[in-house]
């Protein structure tokens, strides 16, 4: 085995440097299982951050759904196979009824491609509002509108960026916020239109979660809709991060907003970590849309994959890991709101369900070399996290939902042990 010294000089010589890694000395991990990771020392450490694996790491279900098939049939959609369209049928069964129908990719940015590519053609237009302080993908068009991420290529001609408010951040009343960010959103959709290019989408993550899941005015996003609609456009939920129980309380993060979308996107935890992704959208669209482009995808809803994301939906409801998220999602917000009111650092704990965090500041200010202090801190305590928002201020934790009673309190005994170190 490399080591890591050795590993990471072979990395710049093939993949280059440019390619980011966690924390100040790079992990090196051998195996995985549940929650647990094994680092090539032998050290184990608990995944409090990855929701790749989202029934966890090598699930069983999983790893011998994908096996099976795969020692079966793999062949693209171009024949008639029933596992696909099993999977499919369960798939749509989570969304409400007006979203019945799905097209099939292999990773989010490819879904979130699709989704605007449907959104131009449906409405003629191609001006898009996204927020700005946000990432939905790596090809061309998506990086025009890359705006929590550096990337190379401008924000296109055709894109707007609002700014999403935090109520955490923000002393007005939280009607004049409300409202003076529709205004923003109005001014988009005037200059879009007054430039000549119209209003195709508005693209959000529902929980906002790279811009470090801000705390939103109720609702703010059905009325962010509501305009996008007006002015000819459509809605689409980029669930990639929000989706598939995370939340605890609602299978999908728009549900969770009241949130209407006319395109919802998926990708990383519907396969477990084998490259899935899909957009759900209704029978009209699809039918306006397919009817006059023939889509097809080599990859896309493969027997393999349609196996792998049944065994994900399976394994989530056998084991009620949406409850489970609830109900440890409850009992971790406690404690963080407890840390807030405890450190003066602390401005407010964030999220829902498994998907929580700290954002950090001091005298008003965020905090970015403490939030990033306590990652390391938690790290050297065998815990896994990470951290996002504009200033890089708010811890981001996220585990897979395989995370369970027993695992708990041992990352949150370990932030608390960071915390006290890191104040002291």
């Amino acid at each position: 085995m490399s080591s890591t010294a050795d590993l990471l000089a072979r990395r710049n010589r093939t993949i280059g440097p440019y390619s980011p890694l966690f924390y100040r000395e790079p992990l090196q991990f051998v195996a995985a299982k549940g929650v647990w990771f094994t680092e090539a020392s032998g050290d184990r450490y608990l995944d409090g951050y990855n929701n790749v694996p989202h029934v966890g790491h090598a699930n069983e279900r999983v790893v011998r759904a994908l096996a099976d098939q795969a020692a079966t049939l793999n062949v693209h959609t171009r024949y008639l196979n029933d596992r696909v369209i099993d999977y499919s049928e369960r798939l749509l069964a989570t969304f409400a009824d007006d979203l019945d129908r799905v097209f099939f990719g292999n990773s989010g940015s490819e879904a979130n491609e699709l989704a605007l590519r449907i959104s131009r053609q449906l409405t003629g237009a191609t001006g898009v509002i996204v927020s700005d302080y946000s990432y939905h993908g790596t090809t061309i068009a998506l990086a025009e509108m890359t705006t929590g991420l550096e990337t190379r290529e401008p924000l296109g001609a055709h894109v707007r960026a609002i700014r999403i408010p935090d109520l955490d951040r923000d002393s007005r009343p939280e009607a004049d916020v409300l409202a003076a960010t529709l205004s923003e959103v109005d001014a988009a959709i005037a200059s879009l239109q007054e430039a000549g290019f119209g209003v195709a989408a508005c693209l959000f993550d529902p929980l906002f979660s790279t811009e470090g899941m801000p705390r939103v005015p109720e609702g703010l996003l059905p009325e962010i809709a509501s305009r996008v609609r007006v002015a000819g456009g459509l809605v689409i939920a980029d669930e990639v991060q929000s989706g598939f129980g995370r939340t605890g309380s609602h299978m999908w993060g728009h549900e969770l907003t009241a949130l209407s979308p006319d395109l919802v996107t998926m990708g990383k935890p519907m396969g477990n970590g084998h490259p899935m992704s899909a957009v759900v959208t209704s029978e009209p669209v699809l039918d306006a849309f397919g009817s006059r482009n023939e889509f097809f995808n080599t990859f896309a809803g493969n027997p393999v994959s349609a196996a792998v994301g049944e065994a994900v939906l399976l394994e989530m409801e056998e084991h009620g890991m949406m409850a489970r998220a609830r109900s440890l999602g409850r009992t971790a917000r406690a404690h963080l709101d407890g840390v807030a009111d405890s450190y003066d650092f602390v401005r407010a704990a964030k999220g829902t369900g498994m998907f929580l965090g700290l954002d950090f500041a001091v005298d008003g200010a965020p905090a970015p070399e403490l939030a990033a202090r306590v990652v390391e801190e938690m790290k050297a305590r065998k815990v896994l996290i990470s951290r996002i928002g504009r200033d890089q201020s708010v811890l981001k934790v996220r585990p897979p939902l395989a995370f369970g009673e027993a695992e708990l309190p041992i990352l949150l005994d370990a932030l608390d042990a960071s915390l006290a170190s890191v104040r002291a």
